[in-house]
């Protein structure tokens, strides 16, 4: 048996995701819920939700969470961990609300957040913040006493988030023809946001234009890079950090280039293949499934350009042992250990609390696990 590891004073673990529909059925609704209080019409989101339909009306994002739980259970159990783990989504069941009263329920007092988003921004980890105070306040209506919960810091230089990505990279390059492996470029891809957004990303005044959300995929995309130059033997691939998955206003500007348009681009300027490698998602979600392998690799196939796409980092084991990192990391920390946080890149480890005015929305909401929590 292992020795027992130390997660005092946390009693559990929360996976809090995004959520998505398991069926035809469930497409407009969880639409609505995604889209609650824009005022877009039932028809609007059966267009919008022609994605999900593609695919029987089921994302894949359920699936991957529930494989995520079974390889955090595991490494846990394996590891002498003593942690029960819990499962809550934003805009489908299992709710957030539903979650978190079960675990009161369970006499859980001390709970740690796991949000499957790696970087700092309003709707990676702001939104998720409200979304958690909005159900801790539901809770004290229903006269439970919330608990206190504290969210696990941005993973995304940890190298068990990263070195899966890397792998993921090197597989990818050995499938394309061998006559334009060492030349493909690497378009690093994540969800594009409006540029105020990125702007605001993190601490105010940290990181300047493009904000955290733009420097930290920067620097993952530079860390992947040069491990895959080394490992590879050749240096100088270039490489993009380009977006996806816009859903905004025309009017409103967004974090540019789309991935169809930068494929469009190399391809006018002779580059022989493309890997995108989609280091802003954990999962193989519905815009990975979609955006990637549906609308962009018709896109290269259309221009007659060699495509692949290396994979996220999912239920990959290291990335479950880089989850248990962290809690053991934060748990020390919060008994007022000594603790030294594994981060690569050169912007070190995230902050554990959110800092004031971390991340704003354009309308100041309650949020849950930061410095202005109100529930402590």
């Amino acid at each position: 048996m292992p020795e027992a590891l130390d997660s005092t004073p946390y009693d559990a673990l929360l996976l809090l995701s995004f959520g998505g529909p398991e069926g035809p059925d469930d497409v407009v609704p969880f639409l609505e819920n995604v889209t609650k209080g824009r005022g877009i019409p039932k028809e609007r989101l059966k267009e919008v939700g022609q994605h999900y339909f593609l695919f029987g009306g089921v994302s894949p994002i359920n699936d991957q969470n529930r494989a995520l739980l079974d390889a955090l259970r595991k490494d846990f159990a394996d590891h002498g961990l003593d942690l029960p783990v819990y499962w809550g989504n934003r805009n489908w069941a299992p709710y957030l609300t539903d979650t978190l009263r079960d675990m009161v329920s369970d006499g859980h007092r001390r709970i740690l957040v796991l949000a499957t988003s790696a970087y700092a921004s309003y709707s990676g980890c702001r939104q998720y913040r409200e979304n958690l105070a909005d159900s801790l306040a539901a809770l004290a209506a229903e006269g439970l006493e919330p608990p206190r919960i504290d969210k696990l810091r941005h993973y995304f230089n940890h190298p068990g988030f990263v070195r899966p990505m890397i792998d993921g990279v090197l597989q990818s390059l050995a499938q394309l023809p061998e006559d334009v492996r060492e030349s493909a470029h690497l378009a690093f891809t994540t969800h594009s946001i409006p540029t105020a957004a990125a702007d605001t990303s993190g601490t105010v005044g940290e990181h300047g234009e493009g904000g955290a959300y733009v420097k930290q995929h920067l620097d993952v995309a530079r860390l992947i890079a040069d491990a895959v130059a080394e490992e590879t033997g050749v240096a100088g691939r270039p490489w993009q950090l380009v977006y996806q998955s816009r859903s905004g206003a025309p009017h409103i500007p967004w974090l540019e280039p789309d991935i169809c348009d930068h494929l469009e681009e190399r391809h006018e300027a002779g580059v022989p293949a493309v890997v995108m490698v989609p280091i802003g998602f954990v999962s193989d979600h519905m815009e990975v499934l979609y955006d990637l392998d549906t609308e962009a690799t018709a896109k290269a196939a259309e221009l007659g350009l060699p495509v692949a796409r290396s994979a996220t980092v999912g239920a990959d084991p290291r990335f479950a042992a880089a989850i248990r990192d962290l809690v053991l990391e934060r748990a020390g920390s919060e008994r007022g250990e000594d603790v030294r946080p594994c981060a690569l890149g050169t912007l070190g480890p995230s902050h554990d609390l959110c800092p004031l005015g971390c991340c704003p929305a354009r309308t100041p909401k309650p949020a849950a696990a930061g410095a202005d929590s109100p529930y402590v």
